[in-house]
């Protein structure tokens, strides 16, 4: 049945909905990506702000969720002293040390 049917057949207020129900086949549901429980949550962004952290996942490779997700992630650990660094902030610390200091 088509879908403009099916609003119809629902908008009508007969019993024909529930049949139309049945008649559906099963769907398969993504399988999800992890096994820990997600919580969504919306967050306002400047679309100048927005733009930069797409351009930033971009450049990474990842979605934008994924780059707020880990940022949060490190900020959290930054809070709480955890080990969790960032490869660039690693990259930078190194490259600071190699370089020759003025005496």
């Amino acid at each position: 049945m088509h879908r403009n049917d099916a609003t119809k057949q629902f908008h009508s207020g007969g019993d024909r909905i529930a049949e139309l129900i049945d008649e559906t086949q099963p769907v398969e549901l993504p399988t999800p990506d992890t096994d820990v429980p997600m919580v969504s949550r919306s967050v306002r962004l400047s679309l100048d702000t927005y733009e930069r952290v797409r351009a930033a996942a971009d450049a990474r490779g990842i979605g934008v969720t994924t780059l707020m997700r880990q940022w949060i992630e490190a900020g959290l650990a930054e809070l709480d002293d955890s080990a969790t660094v960032s490869l660039a902030d690693v990259r930078r610390a190194l490259a600071a040390l190699s370089r020759p200091t003025a005496a």
